[in-house]
């Protein structure tokens, strides 16, 4: 069985973070491993608390999970400090790390800041360059580029521009953008448009999470990135689809949405 290990925030309402990382990879079929960068106290309507776990405590997480069960791929999440970030590239590159997705999140769906100032830099300086794909929406794509993303053209020149200084694949988003579900992947110089059929469910807790860690399962089981992306997103068309509804804010998605084991009965 290929393996994925999830180093991300632990999420306390199930939506977002390695308890939506570890439903998506085991939908996917790959066994899940996590690595927790911090807890959080959080819900649908907000984040409330966040306490980081110690560099050192996160580099033994990391190092227990390579040295017995060596991950086929990678989920990088929610990592909050620059220290968290150093220690995450430096033990990866030690072990070697096949297939890595960075999902570099740095706003909860619910609007609340999930990484500090300077951190954002040292990701770029210390996760980018050893990402396989990262996977950043619109305004996270910005943040990146340093340009305004108002439109598909916008797009295509803010993956290549962060692809081409960061030397990765980068898989921009487009759910921010009001008219349509459109991802952008742009990798080895080639733009691929993968169109999207917009759900109209305002319950989307956690969606970048889970498309990261599903591109993730799909790329631990031997697909291409392009076939990986667009497995990934008919996967969370089919969770947005389901229209669970639960929490008084922006809701989860029902990740299992196609488990018809007999054990669920």
């Amino acid at each position: 069985m290929r393996t994925a290990l999830s180093i991300a925030g632990s999420d306390s309402c199930g939506g977002a973070g390695i308890q939506a990382d570890i439903k998506t990879m085991t939908m996917n079929g790959v066994y899940a491993m996590s690595a927790i960068t911090a807890l959080t106290a959080q819900n649908t309507t907000g984040v409330r608390a966040i306490q980081e776990a110690s560099p050192e405590f996160l580099a033994q997480q990391i190092d227990a999970v390579f040295e017995d069960i060596f991950p086929d791929a990678v989920k990088i999440g929610m990592v909050s400090s620059s220290e968290l970030i150093r220690v995450i590239a430096e033990r990866l590159r030690y072990h070697k790390a096949k297939n890595v997705v960075v999902d570099p999140v740095m706003v909860a769906t619910s609007g609340s800041p999930l990484m500090k100032t300077d951190a954002v830099q040292t990701l770029i300086d210390e996760l980018l360059p050893i990402a396989e794909v990262i996977t950043p929406n619109i305004p996270e794509a910005q943040i990146l580029s340093g340009f305004t993303v108002k439109n598909e053209a916008d797009m295509v020149a803010a993956a290549k521009a962060i692809g081409e200084t960061y030397g990765c694949a980068v898989l921009l988003k487009g759910g921010h953008n009001i008219n349509d579900a459109n991802d952008l992947l742009y990798a080895n110089g080639e733009e691929i448009l993968f169109e999207g059929k917009r759900i109209n469910n305002p319950n989307t807790h956690g969606t970048g999470c889970t498309l990261s860690s599903a591109v993730a399962a799909n790329l631990a089981k031997g697909y291409t990135l392009a076939e990986s992306v667009r497995r990934a997103k008919d996967y969370i068309s089919g969770a947005l689809a389901a229209m669970l509804d639960l929490g008084k804010g922006s809701g989860p998605m029902n990740h299992a949405f196609d488990l018809t084991s007999c054990f669920v009965q």
